[in-house]
């Protein structure tokens, strides 16, 4: 059964999610995972329902950090709180990825080991 992959991001970073998802397809054709992020939300759908049910469903939750991210109250307040529960709770696993250099050291997920390796900003 593949793990259902959730992806936090600010809409300001979505050409960097565009290109992430290109990395995953190797692993979506291999049915490991099924990635998910908002813009998979259907016209005329109840899209707060519909992120909080597919964060709910999760099993590895991404977040795309940058500046645009710690921004966002959407993502920072909702999606990070309920995602940190989860994580917590041990029914998913937050992995940040460092996107671009930014102050999340004192975030609710700084504890947490990111990617790249050693946190250095994708974008370096």
């Amino acid at each position: 059964m593949p793990h259902k992959l959730f992806i936090s991001y600010s809409h300001e970073d979505e050409e960097n999610v565009k290109s992430l998802k290109k990395h995953l397809s190797t692993l979506r054709r291999q049915k490991e995972i099924e990635d998910w992020d908002d813009r998979k939300i259907v016209p005329g759908t109840d899209w707060a329902n519909e992120i909080d049910r597919n964060l709910e469903a999760a099993s590895v939750i991404l977040f795309i950090v940058s500046s645009d991210f710690l921004a966002s109250d959407y993502c920072y307040n909702v999606e990070v709180q309920r995602a940190m529960e989860q994580h917590t709770a041990g029914s998913s696993v937050v992995i940040p990825v460092i996107l671009r250099s930014c102050d999340w050291g004192n975030t609710p997920f700084s504890k947490i080991q990111g990617a790249p390796k050693d946190a250095k900003p994708l974008s370096q």
